[in-house]
């Protein structure tokens, strides 16, 4: 219901279409017109002025290259070396730290409520550690598979790879070598149930949603949504070395808190992703779909924040908490309805308010997860 057709894509035809990105991992020489291009949901909103020189949207070539630690693969750099501190704060960078700060905030807190008090400082650094280098490994991946819309969105410009500041070759290494230090890391210290956990999460996130749904399904944030809740259940892991009923809920909430989030960044950067070929649903559908979309969305996630107090069970603390939270974001959600009644429309319809606002909301409510089991016992 108000949504605009668009193409549908065979599996078939989807997995074909991986291949030349995959390609271009180990031949960055090839013409960079002969790959697709779109961008990547991420959390953060890059900012700082846009790289300098001509970008065209279907060349990785244009502009002009930072001298790098893949700089003369077939590519023209300016005179000079890049400095060792340029060259790591790319690297840094390409892990997306933002977004890796956002899926601790739902590790930690989920330790607290398995261990229904403190857990052992040392698991929880452990596990934090393995949860950086995993999510940092999918990350990173994800940057070097959607490079080319990268370049073709005015908001991700600047990241490492659209400015040659690293390669791709080197990117994707670094991106397997991380994978691989942190199921390690995971199995070895913490146990082999997370460690299998953190693997599939990075997975889906790169087979599933970043090589199959993104670029071909409105639905793309829906189902790819999934690899981010996964770090809830690795919490969970780390502590029991088990997997339980408990937990269940709070992957509920990330599970429809996502979708929500997401659209209203692509609400405000809709122009961006419609440029870059990514069928994000403000780009199909109108902005009153969008909106209660939005509205529905919201509603789960609150259903399922409310579900984890007889689940767990959890003292008084949380569910007040997850009540008074809850309120909050569908006022807000419903106030982004109402700005579209009023025939606002885009930059006027403040999606971002939503966008950081519920950002809040998914870090108090772990905050509370957390504090319960402390305030309550």
């Amino acid at each position: 219901m108000g949504v605009r057709p668009h193409a549908t894509v065979s599996p078939g035809k989807a997995l074909r279409g991986t291949a030349p990105r995959l390609a271009a991992i180990v031949r960055p020489d090839r013409p960079a017109d002969l790959y697709s291009g779109d961008e990547v949901f991420v959390a953060a909103v890059d900012s700082g002025p846009i790289a300098s020189g001509p970008t065209t949207s279907g060349s990785r070539t244009s502009g002009h290259r930072t001298a790098g630690p893949d700089a003369g693969h077939g590519r023209t750099a300016p005179p000079g070396r890049a400095h060792w501190r340029d060259v790591v704060a790319a690297y840094v960078a390409l892990t997306k730290p933002r977004i890796i700060e956002l899926l601790l905030v739902t590790t930690v807190p989920v330790m607290f409520l398995a261990q229904r008090g403190v857990p052992s400082l040392g698991l929880v650094l452990a596990t934090m550690v393995g949860g950086i280098a995993a999510a940092g490994s999918a990350n990173t991946l994800n940057c070097v598979l959607d490079r080319d819309i990268d370049e073709r969105m005015r908001r991700t410009r600047r990241r490492p790879l659209p400015r040659h500041a690293v390669g791709p070759r080197n990117a994707a290494v670094f991106g397997i070598a991380l994978g691989l230090v942190a199921t390690l890391w995971l199995g070895f210290v913490v146990n082999w149930l997370s460690a299998g956990l953190a693997l599939a999460a990075n997975a889906f996130y790169i087979l599933v949603y970043t090589l199959v749904l993104k670029r071909r399904t409105s639905q793309n944030i829906v189902w790819g949504g999934i690899a981010g809740c996964f770090p809830v259940v690795i919490g969970w892991t780390a502590v029991r070395g088990s997997l339980d009923w408990a937990p269940l809920a709070l992957v509920l909430v990330v599970f429809f808190w996502t979708p929500p989030h997401t659209w209203t960044l692509a609400m405000r950067y809709r122009e961006d992703y419609a440029e870059a070929g990514v069928p994000m649903l403000p780009v199909v559908a109108t902005e009153r779909a969008v909106a209660w979309q939005v509205v529905a969305y919201s509603a789960a996630t609150v259903l399922a924040s409310l579900a984890l107090w007889p689940i767990a069970p959890t003292g008084w603390l949380y569910p007040v908490a997850a009540a008074v939270l809850g309120a909050v974001v569908m006022v807000e959600a419903f106030a982004l309805v109402r700005r579209v009644a009023r025939g606002q429309t885009g930059p006027a319809l403040r999606p971002m308010r939503f966008f950081h606002w519920s950002n809040l909301y998914l870090a108090l409510l772990f905050v509370a997860v957390a504090l319960d089991p402390l305030v309550t016992r």
